[in-house]
């Protein structure tokens, strides 16, 4: 596909709510998913170290 300007580009031919919000939705998701995934690290270093010292008072 060719476009004559950055306006018709970004009209997508009249396509643009659906490729917009199709990229929206997909970094959208995206970042809520890297979101996600570093709160789920963070609780299971914390419960890593939490379940380290408490066997270091064991022994």
């Amino acid at each position: 596909m060719q476009w004559n300007s950055v306006a018709e580009f970004f009209a997508m031919g009249g396509y643009a709510f659906y490729v917009w919000g199709s990229f929206g939705a997909t970094a959208l998701v995206m970042a809520v998913e890297s979101l996600l995934i570093r709160g789920r690290r963070r609780q299971m270093q914390h419960s890593l170290r939490a379940e380290h010292q408490s066997s270091e008072s064991y022994t």
